[in-house]
């Protein structure tokens, strides 16, 4: 062993110092690597337990025509963000336990259809086993698709009085009320892009049929994250249910808007999209959206992605989702009534999402490239 010129025995004094320094680089090394590439370095081997998640999103069709009203049939006039950041899941799949995919209502079209969702999954189809030669704990599409389920549509911008209680229940509703009720102790996580309305109708079915102590042992294990307010379920739940973990992110999730002020927009603007995903990365990669809405700004939108970046973040160590008032990939939150377990923007704006652009998108060209391995 070998400092300067200066040869040392290896249980000396100075040999120990030495063999510590060479640990703690090595050490710093693998936390890096693992940072876009999981504890291994190649994405594979982590035996971190993961976060359960069940996504709610108004995800159209892969030839969705972006502008809204007036452009098109209304079932192809969603938000075109919502296929981006469905993109992005299914690549971060390996780090989330992925246990429902609901379409519901949001935006332009106020249509709900699994069939946007299903289209996506055949594409994912095509590169999953590349996806789990890399790490085997991604999900094959075709597990997906037997947990994709069917939300109400019309529920978008209507109070909840009229989209929750008797009748209202769906096929996503019921799917909720068995997922939550599993013995599984893990809770689970609720990452809302669309229209609540599915998941407050589980919710509201729970309360009106079973006793208090069942009621609050279900309520205990929801996490929500929730995009904006886009129906008046949120709004419900928030005024109902002074125990139930809630994020909204009203405003700070615009940080992942490739324009947003004050961000570096050559990483996730559309010469950045199509150098590292949509071209030569396969059907899925292809069909990624070249906007949001607004086809004159094109770039990354994916408002709805913070939802599950802030566990995709904590599985590298970024922040525990259990403390919204830390920093990490999905921003940061405050407390403003301690009565109430409610998370709200923090004040800093949208600059608590974008300043993790650099990370969040090195991991997501990485993992672009899974899907081409042999």
């Amino acid at each position: 062993m070998m400092r300067g010129d200066v040869r040392m025995r290896p249980y000396s004094p100075e040999g120990i110092v030495c063999l510590r320094r060479i640990a703690v680089s090595l050490i710093i090394a693998a936390g890096l690597s693992s940072l876009v590439a999981g504890e291994d370095g190649n994405g594979a081997g982590s035996t971190a337990v993961r976060p359960r998640v069940v996504i709610l999103s108004d995800c159209p069709p892969i030839d969705v025509i972006p502008g809204g009203a007036g452009y098109g049939p209304p079932e192809k006039r969603s938000d075109p963000d919502d296929v981006q950041s469905m993109i992005r899941l299914l690549l971060c799949a390996n780090d989330l336990e992925i246990q429902g995919l609901v379409a519901s209502s949001a935006t332009m079209a106020n249509v709900a259809d699994k069939r946007g969702i299903l289209d996506l999954l055949t594409l994912d189809d095509q590169v999953d086993e590349n996806l789990r030669g890399r790490d085997a704990r991604y999900p094959t599409a075709e597990q997906l698709r037997s947990v994709t389920w069917q939300g109400r549509s019309g529920t978008y911008g209507r109070p909840a009085t009229e989209i929750l209680g008797q009748g209202k229940d769906s096929e996503a509703s019921e799917a909720i009320i068995s997922l939550v009720d599993r013995a599984d102790p893990r809770p689970v996580w609720f990452c809302v892009w669309g229209g609540s309305a599915d998941l407050a109708q589980a919710l509201w079915k729970v309360r009106g049929t079973r006793p208090p102590e069942e009621v609050q042992r279900f309520v205990r294990k929801n996490r929500i994250y929730l995009i904006a307010l886009q129906d008046g379920s949120g709004r419900w739940l928030l005024d109902n249910f002074a125990d139930l973990f809630i994020i909204v992110s009203e405003r700070n999730y615009q940080g992942m808007f490739h324009d947003a002020r004050g961000a570096d927009a050559h990483l996730s603007d559309l010469a950045w999209l199509n150098g590292r995903l949509r071209k030569g990365h396969g059907l899925l990669g292809a069909v990624y959206p070249e906007s949001g809405w607004n086809p004159k700004t094109p770039g990354v939108q994916e408002g709805d992605s913070p939802s599950f970046l802030h566990l995709a973040g904590a599985a590298r160590g970024r922040n525990d989702p259990e403390k919204p008032d830390q920093p990490g990939w999905g921003g940061r939150f405050v407390r403003p009534d301690p009565a109430r377990n409610h998370g709200t923007d923090d004040p800093a704006g949208p600059e608590v999402v974008w300043r993790w652009r650099a990370e969040v998108q090195a991991d997501f060209a990485l993992r672009a490239d899974w899907m081409n391995d042999p």
